[in-house]
């Protein structure tokens, strides 16, 4: 399916790529096609480096493989769907590729999600297979007749290690407090039973499927707030990467990529997960970590390449086992997830340079609907509060918000995006698809079209200003206000409530939930404790409010809805009247040793 070229006149960011292809002819792979390719290329490297466990290439292959036939055994076909809610760990790695190997589809939930979402999650996906962790099972619905869902597959942090490091994360470690899972639940396999069938003798499964089919699910609040789920290609997945590698030139620069975005979120699925396995450097599995942990990571490990959202590298600047560490082994840091200030890139750049590092911060802008990043910061050039320009074969333009008709260069309007990473649709949402995907009849292209403000310079730098989306990014996190809020007021607490987001110097932005209470319950702290526990078993750790404000009454606009905007205004007017604390640095319990030499 070759794709479709632009006219030349609307592709003013060519000129600023250097040595970078104008265009690619990206490999047309499955997911697993890209995978197998390095692994032949590179079997004796490393792919996998998890709490310090290593595995070459030809090793993860062959647990994909098996993986891949134990999934046909337990009757999962092509197009079927497997619900993979885990942290950054191999059998999470492993499933996705064997899932994309067979022809199924994988959808990624975060593993913190609380059980209410969970089990919209599992009901939107359709899934008949979902495997998660130990400690997050009972969150899962219970199986019971006429469900699609009939298996879970239940693993445990130990089981990506090796047999020593394996017993004492079971009985010296954090394993001692991972909860038991009744082995005679419905439905329920243990995940080392699950590998252990004897699939030997079973043909190699070969998918019908192709590279331009749905491949991964990953869920998005969208433009109306609502989860849905962004159906994305393998096409989208390695055009990504490939793209990526290509614009930041960073082709045989490093071996390393610490991977400590999630596996749920875009940016840290194929950013730093698929990306490494495309070009065959070492992927380190970070399952959960610190700002400290991350930081001593960093440089006990010489990441090469590292990811993450604006609050982390706030955080790594604080951080005091970065403060007299040499950093020049780090060959590219990407960011990405939420908006970086032009003074906090200026700090971390600096920081950088300051610490060997002779490359700078380089930011990228994309959504879930286009996996993740679709321009980047080229090597060769950055500009202040710049998103970088358009990847190989990815195209921009800047319309009348709602519109196909471009705005001239360096006029606001709604940034639209078309490239082969663009979602195939929402998942069984043609309304939502039809609303957001728009073939265009000025060039019979699809665009995307993201909902959010930005403006592009005439050299094709593209700069982001704001969200036409009601949502909250917290710590690089989605938070949608409309979800929030429709549990607050299911509690028989509240009347009403309403959500907005507010600025935290640490995750940028913060929730803070108005609430009015119902009639008969008192504004006291006995109401905000109860308050409080409700929500935490109702929304994500991630999406919990921060703030409460108990108001009697919200404001509304003349059509009687109730005026958020207004709400954001008096905060931010309240705010800005109050004296500012200090941002408390995060210190280790332990200094680092000196060293005694």
């Amino acid at each position: 399916m070759a794709q479709q070229r632009l006219d030349p006149k609307y592709t003013p960011w060519l000129a600023r790529y250097g040595k970078v292809p104008q265009w690619i002819d990206y490999p047309e792979e499955t997911m697993y096609g890209m995978v197998r390719k390095t692994a032949q290329k590179y079997p004796d490297k490393i792919a996998i480096d998890f709490m310090n466990d290593m595995v070459k290439y030809r090793d993860f292959l062959r647990h994909i493989d098996h993986v891949a036939k134990c999934l046909v055994k337990a009757g999962v076909g092509p197009d079927d769907k497997v619900l993979i809610c885990m942290p950054n760990c191999p059998q999470a790695v492993v499933t996705l590729y064997a899932v994309n190997k067979i022809g199924g589809i994988a959808a990624m939930v975060h593993p913190l999600s609380a059980k209410g979402e969970i089990e919209f999650y599992v009901k939107n996906s359709e899934c008949s297979v979902a495997i998660t962790l130990d400690m997050f099972y009972a969150n899962f619905p219970e199986i019971k007749d006429g469900m699609k869902l009939q298996k879970i597959i239940v693993s445990s942090i130990a089981d990506g290690l090796s047999a020593f490091k394996a017993f004492m994360y079971k009985h010296v470690l954090d394993g001692r407090k991972d909860p038991k899972v009744d082995p005679n639940n419905r439905g329920v396999v243990f995940w080392k039973d699950f590998i252990k069938e004897d699939v030997k003798d079973m043909p190699e499964p070969v998918s019908p499927r192709n590279c331009y089919d749905g491949a991964v699910i990953l869920y998005t609040g969208g433009t109306t707030g609502r989860s849905k789920g962004a159906l994305l290609s393998s096409m989208s997945f390695n055009s990504t990467a490939l793209g990526m590698t290509a614009l930041s030139e960073i082709y045989g620069l490093g071996e390393k990529m610490a991977a400590v975005m999630p596996i749920f979120h875009g940016f840290g699925l194929c950013a730093c997960v698929h990306l490494p396995f495309c070009i065959g450097i070492t992927c380190i599995l970070v399952p959960r970590f610190t700002p400290d942990s991350y930081s001593k990571l960093i440089v006990k490990k010489k990441a090469n390449f590292i990811a993450g959202v604006p609050t982390l590298y706030e955080h790594m600047i604080r951080s005091k086992w970065l403060q007299k560490a040499d950093l020049s082994f780090l060959q590219g840091i990407f960011c990405g997830g939420d908006t970086l200030t032009i003074e906090a890139k200026q700090r971390m750049d600096k920081f950088l340079a300051d610490r060997g590092c002779t490359t700078f911060v380089r930011e990228g802008f994309g959504c879930t609907e286009c996996l993740t990043a679709t321009s980047i910061t080229p090597k060769n050039e950055q500009r202040p509060g710049s998103i970088g320009v358009p990847m190989p074969n990815v195209y921009y333009k800047i319309t009348v918000p709602g519109e196909d008709t471009r705005v001239p260069y360096g006029e606001d309007g709604e940034i639209c995006i078309s490239a082969p990473a663009v979602m195939n649709c929402y998942y069984n949402e043609p309304e939502e698809t039809a609303d957001t995907l728009k073939v265009s009849p000025e060039d019979g292209l699809t665009w995307l079209h993201t909902g959010d403000i930005g403006v592009m310079d005439e050299d094709g730098f593209v700069y982001f200003k704001q969200r036409l989306k009601r949502m909250i990014i917290t710590s690089g996190y989605n938070v949608y206000p409309s979800q929030i809020e429709n549990v607050l007021n299911q509690s028989e607490l509240v009347t009403e409530s309403c959500v907005i987001g507010v600025p935290d110097p640490l995750r940028g932005s913060k929730v803070k939930a108005y609430v009015v209470l119902a009639e008969g319950v008192e504004a006291g702290t006995d109401t905000m404790s109860k308050l409080r526990s409700y929500c935490r078993t109702q929304i994500a750790r991630y999406a919990l409010p921060r703030e409460y404000e108990f108001v009697e009454s919200l404001p509304r606009t003349k059509v009687a809805k109730i005026d958020y905007r207004a709400l954001e205004e008096m905060d931010a007017a309240k705010r800005a009247t109050m004296p500012q604390k200090p941002v408390r640095e995060h210190k280790p319990k332990h200094q680092p040793r000196k060293n005694r030499n």
